[in-house]
């Protein structure tokens, strides 16, 4: 199954890059609806680096849904401006555990218009057995939720000048021109 997202966000690319990277940043598009917290002892950190994140997800901020890990990775991508981070992640227990795949996808590129705006791609494609339609509705809705919140947001945050952008990284060739699969 498969959700997705085509926005035009009212910030640079640089303050969208940094924004998706903020575990922050999830925790507030996903509220009230969806809340999460890490597992591990540590503090979630400032910004989203490679790697396995064990969070617990909390549905109005109280009801555990489960725990999860948000697997994170930048795919390099063959088209010149586009940054991409993956979640490619699993859920481990709760309803989080019914998805067999979950492959979420975000892309950020300067808006093709010319606006000094930011093109925010969104791609989730993930399975759940004979529950995968079922489960479809409820993630729409979340990612629109996700969406109207992102645009809400986006004006009020800050681009610092003269951020690196991420080193190329191995290319994923099963994806289009964006990184995204057909």
């Amino acid at each position: 199954m498969r959700v997705l997202l085509k926005l035009i966000l009212d910030c640079d690319p640089d303050a969208a890059w940094r924004a998706i990277q903020s575990p922050a940043v999830l925790r507030e598009v996903s509220s009230p609806l969806l809340d999460f917290e890490p597992i591990a002892p540590d503090a979630f950190p400032t910004m989203w680096g490679t790697g396995a994140h064990p969070v617990r997800a909390l549905a109005a901020r109280s009801v555990p849904m489960g725990e999860q890990v948000i697997d994170i990775s930048f795919p390099a991508t063959r088209v010149p401006d586009v940054r991409m981070m993956r979640d490619s992640g699993k859920g481990l227990s709760g309803l989080l555990a019914l998805t067999t795949r979950w492959d979420h996808r975000m892309a950020i590129s300067p808006d093709p218009a010319g606006t000094g705006k930011t093109l925010y791609r969104d791609q989730l494609i993930f399975e759940a057995g004979p529950v995968g339609a079922a489960l479809w509705p409820p993630f729409w809705a979340f990612w629109q939720w996700r969406g109207a919140q992102l645009k809400r947001m986006a004006p009020t945050w800050a681009s610092d000048v003269g951020e690196p952008k991420p080193g190329s990284e191995e290319r994923d060739t099963s994806l289009d021109d964006a990184g995204f699969s057909d």
